[in-house]
């Protein structure tokens, strides 16, 4: 398996520097950049800003001259920040990490609990309701959710704050500090949480009812064993297993599903700021915050394959 688990590492070079080859092109060949879109500049300064930037260099020089900077932990100079693009997403990454990494576990938990009670009980009005409410949860769009949540949750009952991570003009410290991000962060976690729930439900409902009519779960409920060890001790393992693979995409797809939601809620997340360099024509933000996302992508795909191992004692990986 360490064999296996080598190359497998060594397999990640050449798709990094393949999706940095891809996002790198896909942004410099987009019209205009961040000076062309100040219109106050004169044709001379704006000439002389690019030149003092390196934007006037040709495509693959300043790609080696990323890819180069890149690799020592530079991902350029945001001009809209002023500050290196590293900077400012160390800023803003462990807000986006806060809400990204408690919605992915309530994502799990929910889904594994309903999918699992969903499929023992197939075809009943739980599984009819349950049905339902997944798949309108699915339907609606980021945007909507979060705006009729602030609606009634911040606005018409006043239960929650309306956006932002802490509270305007807070002083707050020691535990009051933590309550006061939870407070303001429930909104935004529910959200990314019922968008990601519906999909990752109806999984675990397919895979446990392939499991349970499968002989071995059978042969268990014949040998006497409870309904709950039969189901969360034999078939649970085994229907964990195809799920493994989705969560090589769930965590970078919460932080670009988050890009909607941290906008909505004001979260200064890197989802907040990369909206901001896309109405600016940052190219340096996006680029990097688009390779974090690669790069969480290939590290995801590995820890699937290390828990398909753990999940299976059955699997050698090769």
């Amino acid at each position: 398996m360490h064999v296996y688990m080598g190359k497998r590492l060594l397999q990640l070079i050449p798709t990094l520097l393949g999706a940095s080859l891809v996002i790198f092109f896909i942004f410099a060949l987009a019209p205009g950049d961040f000076i062309d879109s100040d219109i106050t500049l004169t044709p001379e300064r704006a000439a002389e800003l690019k030149a003092l930037y390196g934007l006037d260099k040709p495509l693959m020089e300043r790609y080696f001259i990323w890819l180069g900077n890149a690799l020592k932990g530079d991902l350029g100079y945001s001009l809209q920040y002023q500050q290196p693009v590293m900077t400012v997403l160390k800023e803003y990454m462990l807000n986006s990490f806060l809400i990204a990494g408690v919605s992915l576990i309530l994502t799990w938990i929910i889904a594994v609990m309903i999918g699992v009670f969903s499929a023992t009980r197939q075809y009943s009005w739980y599984d009819s309701l349950i049905t339902l409410g997944v798949f309108a949860a699915m339907s609606f769009p980021s945007f909507f959710i979060g705006l009729l949540m602030i609606k009634w949750f911040a606005v018409d009952l006043g239960w929650l704050p309306i956006g932002g991570i802490l509270d305007t003009g807070s002083q707050s410290a020691g535990a009051a500090y933590l309550l006061e991000i939870a407070r303001h962060m429930v909104l935004p976690a529910t959200v990314l949480t019922m968008l990601s729930v519906g999909s990752l439900t109806r999984h675990f409902r397919a895979n446990m009812i392939d499991v349970i009519k499968q002989d071995f779960v059978r042969t268990a409920r014949a040998k006497g064993l409870k309904e709950r060890t039969v189901v969360y001790k034999h078939a649970l393992r085994n229907a964990l297993l195809p799920a493994i693979t989705l969560l090589g995409l769930e965590l970078p797809g919460l932080f670009s599903g988050a890009i909607i939601t941290e906008r909505i809620f004001t979260w200064p997340g890197v989802g907040y700021i990369h909206m901001e360099a896309i109405s600016n024509r940052d190219y340096t933000i996006l680029m990097g915050f688009t390779m974090f996302l690669a790069v969480l992508t290939v590290i995801g795909n590995l820890l699937a394959d290390w828990l398909y191992a753990a999940a299976d004692p059955r699997i050698r990986l090769k």
